[in-house]
């Protein structure tokens, strides 16, 4: 894997795996950055105790490799994605685990899985600042992480939290995105149900890159919930802004290397 990025969030609710899903989509069909060019794309699931990633892109079927008893991902919308939702007996079985088994599962997810080559894979973590965020750093190599928010304090409160752990950890935060930015009356007026503008103050307070506002749509819940993501639909306003997403992410991490690069020499 050339780049590992995380999806994260300081509390539940806030549409992280959804953003996680369409920004892989978005990745593997249109690409980002200077070359916009489609990506590999790994997409995967460690949010364990609440895994939602299977819906999204369409639930899919994982396989074993008889030859290297690797396991072969399932694979949707030009997308390779694992979940601990495919080991459990039944989908509303729940995952009872204290700490020291994070790290080993999500050992697994990379380890034991064939993903062959992978430009970039998109790691959904679950909300909070605790053993599976802790366990992913010593795990892998993060590239960065994105941090999603809706405009609320109460959640904006929490996303601080996670901006100064992942700084604590050295890991770069990409950006921030406001998800569910308010709701599009038929009249063309908007309801900021949650509030506005959090999102890009917090960016500002902590200099970090504002990613874009996504809206409260009933297309991406219908999209999610249908197992194909909104993105798919090309010339959606909501595929536009997560193209312009992409595109912002894919050149942060370029930046970030070419930094790294001239430190080095």
């Amino acid at each position: 894997m050339r780049k590992i990025i995380a999806v994260a969030s300081g509390k539940g609710g806030v549409g992280k795996s959804t953003v996680a899903a369409n920004l892989a989509v978005v990745l593997a069909n249109y690409g980002g950055g200077e070359k916009e060019q489609p990506l590999k794309v790994a997409l995967i699931d460690v949010d364990f105790y609440g895994p939602s990633i299977p819906v999204i892109m369409g639930d899919g079927e994982i396989a074993v490799n008889p030859e290297n008893n690797l396991i072969i991902p399932a694979e949707a919308h030009l997308v390779k994605y694992i979940s601990i939702a495919f080991f459990l007996k039944n989908n509303d079985d729940p995952v009872i685990w204290r700490g020291p088994r994070f790290g080993k599962a999500m050992e697994q997810l990379f380890n034991d899985v064939e993903w062959g080559e992978i430009d970039i894979a998109v790691v959904d973590l679950p909300p909070g600042t605790g053993d599976a965020q802790l366990s992913l750093t010593q795990v892998v190599n993060l590239d960065g992480v994105i941090l999603v928010t809706t405009p609320q304090e109460i959640s904006l409160s929490d996303v601080r939290r996670a901006v100064n752990m992942f700084t604590k950890v050295n890991v770069p935060v990409l950006g921030v995105i406001e998800n569910m930015a308010g709701f599009k009356l038929p009249d063309g007026s908007v309801v900021d149900i949650f509030g506005a503008g959090g999102g890009k103050v917090l960016a500002a307070q902590y200099d970090l890159n504002f990613l874009g506002s996504i809206p409260l749509n009933i297309a991406i819940r219908e999209s999610g919930d249908n197992g194909r993501p909104l993105v798919l639909d090309k010339n959606h306003e909501i595929t536009v802004m997560y193209r312009n997403l992409a595109d912002k992410v894919i050149r942060q991490l370029d930046m970030l290397q070419t930094k790294a690069i001239k430190i080095e020499n």
